[in-house]
């Protein structure tokens, strides 16, 4: 009976040791790409990624909130699996949901909160994101209006921006074909957006 009792504890300490590392192995990386709902969306569809969360970063006052989020950017905190997808890959896989030569902001979204930046953790990141900046540039040959910044505390958007697309599929499919997203992301990508 102890033999039996032994193997349960044993396997039950393996299977958490296992659940445990695996979560741990998962990264996470922060986009600003305009408004955070298609970005959220666009990330949720990419192979590799396991959660995106719509939130706000870059400013410096505590607890921004939608109505008060002056000097933060909408941004989206990606949850991924290097195992599965690399950073270089979802750096391209952000490019490829935005119109990375708006100075403005994003399509219809304009304004300070709508910019666009890749917010990196380390060297390693940075270079990355540098590398895909001059690469977008060489290949659209326009000016990208993305930037690099440094990582910065990130805020939860309120509940009810979380997973908008999904839980609004009508209002929000309204708002994207009435922005025109899909038409600008396909003059600028020539058909190689992500979808």
């Amino acid at each position: 009976m102890k033999t039996k009792l032994f193997a349960a504890v044993a396997a039950a300490t393996l299977l958490v040791a296992n659940v445990g590392s695996a979560a741990s192995a998962m990264k996470t990386a922060v986009f600003a790409g305009g408004c955070f709902w298609s970005m959220e969306k666009g990330f949720e569809s990419t192979p590799g990624v396991v959660e995106a969360v719509s939130g706000y970063a870059g400013g410096m006052a505590q607890n921004p909130t939608y109505e008060n989020h002056e000097g933060y950017l909408e941004a989206v905190k990606v949850t991924y699996d290097p195992s599965k997808i690399t950073y270089a890959q979802l750096v391209d896989a952000y490019y490829h949901h935005i119109d990375p030569t708006d100075p403005n902001g994003q399509i219809c979204d304009t304004g300070p909160s709508y910019h666009l930046a890749v917010f990196t953790s380390n060297s390693d990141e940075k270079q990355v994101a540098e590398a895909a900046r001059a690469k977008y540039q060489a290949q659209l040959h326009a000016r990208i209006t993305v930037v690099t910044r440094n990582a910065a505390p990130f805020w939860p958007a309120e509940a009810y921006h979380q997973d908008y697309a999904k839980k609004n599929p009508v209002a929000y499919e309204r708002y994207r074909i009435g922005c025109g997203r899909p038409q600008a992301l396909h003059v600028i990508w020539q058909g190689q957006e992500a979808h």
